[in-house]
């Protein structure tokens, strides 16, 4: 079977319809690509033929193309892996300049046969290229799908002419916020920014494509780019206008990347290049800095975890073998921020929710905290009331257990108290079916010990959700001791059901990611407390890509919450208890009243309404900043080797058992610099011996917690790689 097919109807229109065999969304490969040329040669070498439709069979049209196979051409490219990449992507330019000039006699222009791209749903990355090469796109009026080329989020940018074409079509300025943040529109909008030429009704789809190529004149098949006389859209860089667009977005790059990323800074380059030159060298220079993105390691690396490991994990990388355990009924134990967040992803995702609270008003302000989220995503146009409606039915606030009798997951989000949490797992328990998987949600407490209050501890397991539970896409699923892998299954296909992606890791003081985010903030603390000045604590982090400075993290998560973590810390570890320097400040800010963003007062300055006015003054004269300062790098260091070496000896200890999850759970969790693809390609990327050798020094200066772990120590000593050594084991994708 091919990925695409043709036929001829009556009218003399060739219909090519992209349909790729077992996938539920069509995805280019270069098979399909040579599918394609074929059909494009015959349909244009055969006199039938008066035009050809570009099609799906699909609900969607695409969803982009297979980066396994842009690895791979990477790969197969032996001593010049660049040229290999180079040579791949010019040949797919090839084919879509075919479609584009359509047989056109190269002088006159004329003679051409006309090209329509028909998209019922979704058309991103090449899925939106291989349109753009068409004479005209028209898209059925789906409110669901989304059109865009949405590479940049993955490492890369559009590198199949859609870069080129774009900008050339809307101009440099209408063109970067779809380049440089591949921002997303659904057919209406994509019209109303000039990316589609039409939006029809789904039933008509067919009939208007076909209805245009047999009306098509030759003047309609010519590019702008193509005509004499072209002139681009707010113009050139070498025009006024032109100049000052590019100016300001090199700008723009720079304040949204930090200088740490570089599809995007190569993805402005070829715009700019490509405007000063002919269509077809512009693709040149375009395919050119595409090979030079990816064959940069931070571009393989955020392609291997945010594409590749991601999709990996989302479909059951490391779910136990056992039969579907999709969740029916889920009752959510505690209808606060936490819960009454849990309870609204799951019923807009058909789950039918019971939302249990102490008290009635308290489970009906969780509800009404879903129906915020609902008229929100109504405003926005995101769902219709029948689906809000919908959504709301499927919640229902009670304060009675006996509601759980249906239910086969609960998942408990009560206070961070273990005699809380005890009595409420006794009740539900109680209250539920003997096969009911029980799930709390804590980012603190011990899982094996919650399961003491349970009657069914290998049913017992953690689920941790980050806050705000609809916007954050990472849930850590936490084995205890005696949890089974029907848990495991149940908690898994819970996630996929929820559509977030989900890390398995075993039980642990703070599981993984708090483990590793809790030094980054403390070690940003205790600079302060060394005279450190904290605009160079909080810019040294966005430099090297973390997206919230430490000081202003703990701002965020609320320093009373970091207070009251210290407290039972200190409590749990006794004269073990590592973080004694930290605590003097963060409890004397507490006791000045600055608890952090909620209460407009930590380590920031806030106005009356919240908005951050930066760092506050205050900070000097608590600790004052020494003369000199430390170098940038030294600063860098410390903040991301707090973090990472805790990684390396979660996986060490076992905490973490597939370096996958740790590289996805870094990224997604708490925002580890997505540049770097997580710890441990970060790690892979500078390289084992160096990374102990910063790390040795660091100890030296600084202390222990800086201590290489024997893991890393004894790779550095083997030569050997993370992935290099542990992907087979984990199954890489």
């Amino acid at each position: 079977m091919t990925d695409f097919t043709s036929q001829t109807d009556a009218s003399g229109v060739c219909t090519i319809t992209w349909d790729v065999p077992g996938k539920s969304m069509n995805v280019m490969s270069m098979a399909g690509f040579a599918d394609l040329d074929a059909l494009i040669d015959a349909a244009l070498a055969d006199p039938a033929v008066k035009g050809i439709v570009l099609t799906s069979a699909k609900k969607d049209f695409a969803g982009g193309m297979d980066l396994n196979v842009i690895a791979r051409m990477k790969e197969e490219g032996g001593a010049d892996p660049a040229k290999a990449v180079f040579d791949g992507v010019m040949g797919m330019h090839a084919v879509l300049r075919k479609i584009e000039r359509a047989g056109m006699d190269p002088k006159t222009l004329k003679g051409g046969k006309p090209i329509v791209a028909a998209l019922p749903g979704t058309a991103l990355g090449i899925g939106l290229e291989l349109p753009l090469a068409c004479h005209r796109i028209i898209a059925a009026d789906n409110p669901k799908a989304k059109i865009g080329l949405p590479e940049i989020l993955v490492g890369i940018f559009p590198g199949g002419g859609g870069t080129t074409r774009l900008a050339r079509k809307l101009g440099a300025m209408m063109a970067a916020p779809l380049l440089l943040e591949g921002k997303l529109n659904d057919p209406r909008g994509a019209k109303a920014m000039g990316v589609v030429d039409e939006v029809v009704p789904p039933e008509d789809l067919l009939d208007r494509a076909k209805a245009w190529v047999l009306a098509a004149k030759d003047a309609d098949l010519v590019k702008p780019w193509d005509q004499k006389g072209y002139k681009m859209p707010g113009g050139a860089p070498y025009h006024p206008a032109g100049f000052m667009t590019f100016v300001g977005a090199s700008a723009m790059v720079l304040g949204k990347t930090m200088g740490v990323y570089p599809a995007a800074k190569a993805l402005l380059s070829a715009v700019y290049e490509g405007a000063l030159v002919p269509f077809d060298t512009a693709l040149k220079i375009e395919a050119r800095w595409f090979t030079h993105v990816l064959m940069n390691p931070s571009s393989s690396a955020m392609i291997r975890s945010l594409f590749i490991n991601k999709e990996a994990l989302e479909k059951g990388a490391v779910r136990p073998a056992l039969p579907d355990q999709s969740v029916k009924t889920l009752g959510v134990l505690g209808a606060g921020m936490m819960g009454a967040g849990i309870a609204h992803v799951a019923a807009s995702a058909g789950i039918k929710v019971v939302l249990i609270d102490a008290g009635q008003e308290a489970a009906d302000r969780g509800k009404a905290h879903a129906e915020a989220l609902l008229d929100k995503a109504m405003k926005r146009g995101k769902i219709t009331a029948e689906t809000r409606a919908e959504v709301l039915a499927r919640i229902t606030p009670t304060t009675d257990y006996a509601a759980l009798a249906g239910a086969d997951l609960i998942v408990e989000a009560v206070f961070e108290d273990p005699a809380v949490k005890a009595d409420v797992t006794r009740r539900a328990e109680a209250a539920t079916p003997a096969d009911c998987i029980f799930a709390t949600n804590t980012s603190t407490l011990p899982i094996s010990g919650l399961a003491k209050a349970s009657q069914r501890p290998e049913q017992f397991i953690g689920i941790h959700f980050f806050s705000p539970v609809d916007k954050m896409m990472l849930v850590e699923i936490i084995r205890g001791q005696q949890t089974g892998d029907r848990a495991v299954a149940k908690a898994l296909d819970f996630v996929r059901q929820i559509r977030k992606t989900p890390i398995v890791v075993n039980d642990a003081r703070f599981f993984y990611a708090n483990r590793c985010i809790i030094p980054y903030i403390n070690e940003g603390i205790r600079m302060v407390a060394e005279g450190v000045a904290p605009a160079l604590i909080e810019n040294a982090a966005k430099l090297v890509g973390m997206p919230l400075g430490p000081l202003q993290l703990v701002d965020e998560t609320s320093i009373e919450l970091g207070v009251k973590i210290a407290k039972a810390t200190k409590a749990a570890m006794g004269e073990a208890y590592p973080d004694a320097a930290v605590d003097a400040v963060i409890f004397r800010l507490a006791d000045q009243g600055r608890l952090g963003k909620k209460a407009n007062a930590g380590f920031y300055a806030y106005d009356e309404a919240g908005k951050r006015l930066g760092l506050w003054p205050g900070l000097d004269g608590f600790w004052p900043v020494l003369d000199p300062q430390p170098a940038l790098p030294e600063v860098q260091h410390r903040l991301l080797f707090a973090q990472v070496l805790e990684a390396v000896r979660a996986l060490e200890q076992g905490v973490l058992t597939d370096i996958r999850e740790g590289d996805v759970g870094a990224i997604l969790g708490w925002g580890f610099a997505p540049w770097s693809g997580g710890p441990f390609s970060w790690l892979d990327m500078i390289g084992a011996p160096r990374a102990v050798e910063i790390c040795d020094g660091l100890a030296a200066r600084h202390g222990a917690r800086f201590a290489v772990p024997q893991l890393l120590r004894d790779m550095a000593a083997a030569g050997d790689s993370f992935y290099g050594r542990f992907a087979p084991r984990s199954r890489a994708a």
